[in-house]
């Protein structure tokens, strides 16, 4: 787990997101609070549980992206998932408890490409060895022998002080001198399994991926041959190799005690599930889902087909717009399980030309590196980006605000016919200026009927 101070955090995060302090500072307090609770003593760790977050803003704002970049700095499983979503148990619709399946698959997944790594190197030496045997196949012990013993006697590889042939390969090989060669090689082939579908709640999805699994073992790897270059031949004998290598017992129970203990799911538009019961209508539905929810937040045990989690540690990051709903119409239980509540603001005209220009994977900068790939260079006045911003706050304020988004729908705007016109323009240095962007965008950005349909 990263051992960041809480400052350390916040200027990881301004990198990338702009503004939104208040934010930073509590996730990167949640953040440290991880590594604080490892160590206090044992008997208190299991006491201590994670303070759950609601960030509270419009679209656009960099709510997701905070909670993203939380999640790679901890190097920890993240899953986003859609509150609205989901249904309550009894209703057609994935139970809330997929949500922790989804995020135990992932969180093997990360483990596995890390051991993968790990043991890559190992890998790369054996994947080597079998390629050379493919190139010069060795010899049998007993070549010389009859027909019906050589078919019983192994392989002998013949040493490469003996054999001069296998060293000189092994050269040519590594100095890159076979890579427009040609061999045949037998790779896995999984028969399609057939596809079975079960629609049930409260769990019967357990029961479905058990059901995939079982027939899937019914149905046995095969393998055909494929003429691949030496290349992609090594890359393809690395991995085999790899998956030989990695304990899987020994990535299931790190990738679970991952999620168990770094674990964090972002629980976006949970303001669309905050509805009091009305007695009729979706509300019914909203409050069963947030009463579903309550035991996850809670903690509580969930089965997957890798073993039981305990969700007891597990950070909930939620966020919503609450334009129509209030945090307090949410079942006093769940609010209850979130006490830290932070409002994110909305982005001004300011906010945008540092969006712009600032973060390591600034907008500018993205859209530079693209037209370079054709030769074209674009050439931004600070004028131009400061009337970029003007304009995509004014389209905000004007019609739907969807934040730092709309700068991508501006930007698209504003070089379409650069973009198209870029294969032909090799070796052009294009300056975009002030009048520039106001001859392609304030048309479109005065007339509010016309850009609501095209910004």
């Amino acid at each position: 787990m990263a051992t960041l101070t809480p400052r350390e955090t916040v200027a990881e995060l301004d990198k990338y997101v702009i503004g939104q302090h208040d934010a930073k500072r509590c996730v990167a307090i949640a953040l440290r609070n991880r590594w604080r609770r490892r160590q206090v003593p044992e008997h208190l760790r299991d006491e201590i549980a994670p303070k759950n977050i609601i960030m509270i803003g419009p679209t656009g704002v960099g709510k997701t992206e905070i909670a993203r970049r939380l999640a790679r700095l901890a190097d920890a499983p993240f899953l986003k998932v859609e509150a609205s979503k989901f249904t309550e148990v009894g209703y057609v619709g994935r139970d809330v408890e997929s949500m922790i399946r989804d995020l135990a698959e992932l969180s093997i997944n990360m483990v596995k490409a890390a051991e993968h790594e790990t043991v890559r190197a190992k890998a790369r030496e054996l994947a080597e060895e079998r390629l050379l045997d493919i190139l010069l196949p060795p010899r049998r012990a007993g070549d010389d022998k009859g027909e019906e013993d050589a078919g019983r006697l192994e392989v002998v590889r013949a040493d490469e002080d003996i054999n001069p042939t296998r060293s000189k390969l092994r050269r040519l090989l590594h100095d890159g001198k076979l890579n427009e060669r040609y061999v045949d090689l037998e790779v896995q082939s999984q028969a399609p399994t057939p596809m079975v579908e079960i629609f049930s709640a409260g769990g019967m999805e357990e029961m479905g991926m058990n059901l995939k699994d079982m027939l899937g073992g019914m149905f046995p790897q095969q393998t055909k041959r494929r003429k691949v270059k030496v290349p992609e031949a090594l890359e393809i004998l690395t991995n085999e190799e790899a998956g030989r290598l990695i304990d899987m017992d020994r990535v299931v129970s790190e990738a679970m005690s991952k999620v168990e203990q770094e674990g964090i799911i972002f629980l976006d538009e949970i303001d669309k599930i905050a509805g009091r019961e009305s007695g009729h209508g979706p509300d019914v539905s909203r409050e069963g889902v947030q009463r579903d929810l309550l035991p996850l937040v809670e903690g509580s045990t969930v089965t997957t087909k890798y073993g039981m989690i305990k969700t007891d540690h597990i950070l909930f990051i939620a966020a919503g717009a609450f334009h129509v709903a209030k945090p307090s119409d949410l079942v006093p239980e769940l609010q209850g399980r979130f006490p830290i509540r932070v409002e994110l603001s909305a982005l001004s005209a300011d906010d945008f030309v540092r969006i712009l220009t600032e973060p390591e994977n600034a907008l500018i900068r993205q859209y530079e590196e693209l037209m370079k790939t054709e030769g074209l260079t674009l050439d931004f006045t600070s004028e131009a980006i400061r009337e970029l911003a003007e304009i995509a706050s004014r389209v905000n304020l004007s019609t739907e605000n969807i934040g730092a988004r709309r700068l991508h729908t501006v930007m698209e705007r504003l070089l379409e016919e650069v973009s198209f016109e870029a294969p032909g323009m090799d070796g052009v240095t294009l300056k975009i200026d002030a009048d520039y962007v106001k001859q392609r965008l304030a048309d479109i950005s005065t007339d509010r009927d016309l850009s609501r349909y095209i910004l």
